[in-house]
């Protein structure tokens, strides 16, 4: 648990540091580069831990695949409350084969 939780607060981080400037196109881009790079400093101070403490419980490919299951949680979220965008049903489609990626990475073959 405590790994997915370290692993939910980075990708919060992380998909600010990597989406979060596109509300502000106006600024230069050399601040959204620093902002973003600052941001993401704060990111690989959750998701550091998160491999270390989580690997030996979960292999690298299931640590891999938590995040990249939280990073789609945490950036539906984002693009539709921060962003503004709409989750279309092809969105949801791609996602539900990641949760098929899932089933294949964590089950005992």
């Amino acid at each position: 648990m405590e790994t997915v939780v370290l692993l939910t607060i980075s990708n919060i981080f992380m998909t600010f540091a990597w989406y979060g400037h596109l509300k502000f196109k106006s600024s230069p881009l050399w601040i959204a580069i620093l902002a973003s790079w600052s941001i993401a400093f704060a990111e690989y101070c959750f998701q550091v831990p998160a491999n270390r403490f989580g690997h030996g419980r979960f292999n690298a490919a299931q640590l891999k695949t938590i995040q990249e299951v939280i990073t789609l949680v945490v950036f539906c979220f984002f693009s539709v409350l921060y962003l503004k965008e709409e989750i279309r049903w092809n969105y949801l489609a791609g996602f539900a084969c990641m949760v098929a990626a899932v089933f294949f990475v964590f089950h005992k073959w």
